[in-house]
């Protein structure tokens, strides 16, 4: 009989471990005492997530302190770790237990996934561990999961692959991007532009697809275009239908359109053809991580971030199952389990309409339950410990309530539509085209009506016969105009970094980025998009994600290299992917990691001579990036003010008078303006000659224009000067 001590990846998720047994908590550790999984007892620690660190370059060699090219790349022979300074009291605890002569065994309980291996067995590594060790695998926090899983636990050596993967993925990151940041800091640095820019395996490539759609959008063209629609009116029966010529609607001139209009108006109409389609839907796959995100997002406009956060507390409350799952199915041993969670479920007011079931068990539905789909955990369900949503704060009910109700609907029917389309012809020559549908069984849709439907936009169509006529009671012309790409909310860049195998031609790179399910894990896509946020190389407005001028610089310099591509991230993946199936060797892996390195700044440096930024976009940067380090120094006059005897200079996000303390002078210019930052030279000449250059590319709702910016002495403000021509 052994005496264990279990380490637990956080202190939350260690005092659940600990729940079933009788314990006493002491600092920094629980005891547990005599029961009949741990009949002598055992020690329960935990690591406050990430207890040790790679060591910075200048630890392994002192001329890698400084920032230089000379000193580049920067190529450790082997990677070592360090405890953080603020996490030692933890780690000291950790190992004060593990040298106890009591002890004489080790259970890592960390999460079940790569991270949560690497977290405890560095940590073990550090300490210096002798001790036979065991591993906990589970996907829920429940007294039944836990003891379950403490009786059946894993040998150390049918997880150490995965440990391998983690370091290899740890490494090889800490490899590309310390070389690649270097590199592109120290050269756009000989260009004026005093920033640090980081860059990253996953964070680059998500990136680069974020500025592709701003530069898709910002060289958008608008063009205006003209549909004709028509209302039909055969005996009572009213509808509505679009003029096309082989399915296109649009109209290129109005002049055209009016023609159409006009030829149609009062002139009799004859329903050419009819064709109905029935549609069936199944409900919607249980909920993997990405999924749940992307839905939070869109209903709730969360960030993938928060939604991550809150799944996690929900699952160490054990009320759900673990949340960084990439598996939308289930194995038999929990499909088994759903009757009785879904029992307790039905007696909750909120859910009772949707009781009785009409399907009481799934168990053999692969749609839902499939071992071989389900890898590290399964789909994201609740657990048998069901709580009432109303008890739970707001944020967590809803995202508790998205998980709950898909568990609903995969017990109910598919949802049937009949979709009709009806070809009307006008005087046997201009053709209109109507669509509508019509619900046959509601099935799933009656649970998640309110989450997972698109807004409806097809008309209810009348009961109509072939060669039926009636004629045209009114005919109408409506503009419009192309409109730009739409920019990516946060939950579908989510599912853009999941998919990004279809930004790539190679068949090859497609089929392993589809295998390796994209860019980034499950666990990490949240991680980067915060990342490129407190970069700066992100905005996020209204739940839309912009590029700044930092992101698109970044990625303009980095160009056609392989860094932003999904190919480096796809072929890593891969390899990855065998070593932690023990299938590929990780010290290849690194090897390989290294000379890419090299590669990378021999790019860097290639591309260099070809680098030119507008001085607009040089002065913004740095502007920006004076404001966030915090310089002080004295602010550039940048002329007289046109209002009192004072000057202007530089204020944040406008440019105004020195004299606004004593005399409250009002002169002000908005640094942007209609989308154009209005550089410290235009302001000079402004001031001086009373207009600044041209300035090209103001926009204006759908509008681009140029223009000068003015000073109108009589009326005392700026305005517009437009180039005559």
């Amino acid at each position: 009989m052994s005496f264990p001590l279990i380490i637990a990846e956080k202190p939350d998720q260690g005092a659940k471990l600990a729940a079933p047994f009788p314990h006493k908590k002491k600092k920094g550790y629980i005891e547990i005492s005599s029961n009949q999984t741990f009949p002598q007892g055992a020690y329960l620690t935990w690591a406050v997530g990430h207890l040790c660190e790679l060591i910075p370059p200048e630890e392994y060699d002192p001329k890698w302190k400084k920032w230089s090219l000379d000193t580049l790349p920067i190529l450790p022979e082997s990677f070592h770790y360090k405890v953080k300074r603020d996490k030692w009291n933890q780690f000291k605890i950790i190992k004060d237990l593990l040298n106890q002569p009591l002890v004489d065994e080790v259970i890592m309980a960390g999460d079940a996934e790569r991270e949560g291996e690497a977290i405890i067995r560095i940590i073990l590594k550090q300490a210096k561990n002798r001790k036979p060790m065991k591993r906990l695998w589970i996907s829920s926090l429940t007294e039944k999961a836990v003891i379950h899983g403490f009786q059946n636990l894993l040998n150390e050596d049918e997880t150490r692959s995965i440990y391998f993967e983690a370091m290899s993925r740890a490494c090889a990151d800490w490899l590309i991007g310390m070389n690649a940041s270097r590199v592109y800091t120290l050269l756009l640095q000989q260009k004026g532009i005093n920033d640090v820019f980081s860059t990253g395996r996953v964070q680059t490539p998500t990136l680069a697809l974020i500025v592709e759609r701003e530069k898709e959008i910002e060289q958008f063209k608008s063009e205006p275009f003209w549909e004709v629609k028509a209302t039909f009116q055969m005996d009572q029966k009213k509808y509505e239908g679009i003029w096309h010529l082989d399915q296109e609607t649009r109209i290129s001139t109005q002049e055209k359109a009016d023609d159409i209009a006009d030829f149609c108006k009062g002139k009799k109409a004859r329903v050419m053809d009819i064709q109905k389609e029935r549609k069936e839907f199944h409900p919607p796959y249980l909920y993997n991580l990405s999924a749940l995100q992307a839905m939070a997002n869109k209903l709730f406009k969360f960030p993938p971030k928060k939604t991550l956060d809150i799944a996690q507390k929900l699952y160490v409350r054990g009320i759900i199952s673990y949340p960084r799952s990439d598996s939308s199915f289930v194995t038999k041993e929990e499909a088994e389990m759903f009757p009785e969670i879904l029992k307790q479920i039905g007696e909750m007011n909120a859910y009772k309409e949707y009781f009785p079931l009409p399907y009481q068990s799934i168990i053999d539905n692969k749609r839902y339950v499939n071992p071989k789909k389900v890898t590290d955990h399964y789909a994201i369900i609740p657990t048998e410990q069901v709580v009432d949503p109303s008890r739970l704060e707001k944020d967590e009910q809803r995202i508790y309530d998205l998980i709950i109700k898909r568990l609903i609907a995969a017990h109910y029917e598919k949802s049937i539509f009949d979709y009709t389309t009806i070809h009307t012809i006008v005087e046997e020559r201009a053709t209109f085209l109507s669509k509508g549908k019509q619900m046959i069984q509601e099935g799933w849709r009656k649970v998640l009506h309110q989450t997972d439907d698109k807004k409806d936009e097809d008309q209810l169509l009348p009961d109509l016969l072939k060669d039926e006529t009636g004629i045209v009671k009114q005919s109408k012309v409506k503009e419009g105009k192309t409109q730009p790409p739409k920019r990516y909310t946060e939950g579908q860049l989510i599912t853009l970094m999941k998919t990004a195998g279809k930004f790539t031609s190679d068949a090859e790179l497609q089929s392993i980025l589809k295998k390796t399910e994209g860019l980034g894990t499950e666990a990490t896509r949240a991680g980067i998009i915060t990342v490129l946020k407190d970069r700066k190389y992100i905005e996020v407005t209204k739940n839309l994600v912009y590029a700044t001028k930092k992101g698109i610089l970044l990625i303009d310099s980095i160009g056609k290299s392989i860094l932003a591509s999904p190919e480096m991230t796809a072929k890593w993946e891969k390899r990855l992917q065998e070593i932690g199936e023990g299938q590929a060797s990780p010290a290849i892996f690194m090897e390989q990691a290294k000379k890419l390195s090299m590669k990378l700044i021999d790019d860097a440096k290639s591309a260099e001579g070809q680098w030119t930024f507008s001085e607009d976009l040089l002065e913004e940067i740095s502007h920006f990036t004076s404001k966030k380090q915090g310089r002080k120094h004295a602010k550039a006059k940048l002329g007289a003010c046109k209002k009192c005897d004072g000057s202007i200079v530089e204020k944040g996000n406008f440019y105004g008078c020195t004299n606004y303390q004593k005399t409250k002078c009002d002169f002000t210019i908005s640094k942007k303006i209609l989308g154009k930052t209005i550089s410290q030279k235009n302001i000079s000449k402004l001031l001086k000659e009373g207009k600044t250059e041209l300035i090209k590319g103001f926009k204006k709702e759908e509008r681009n224009f140029d223009a000068y910016l003015e000073w109108d002495q009589e009326r005392q403000k700026i305005q517009f000067l437009f180039p005559t021509k």
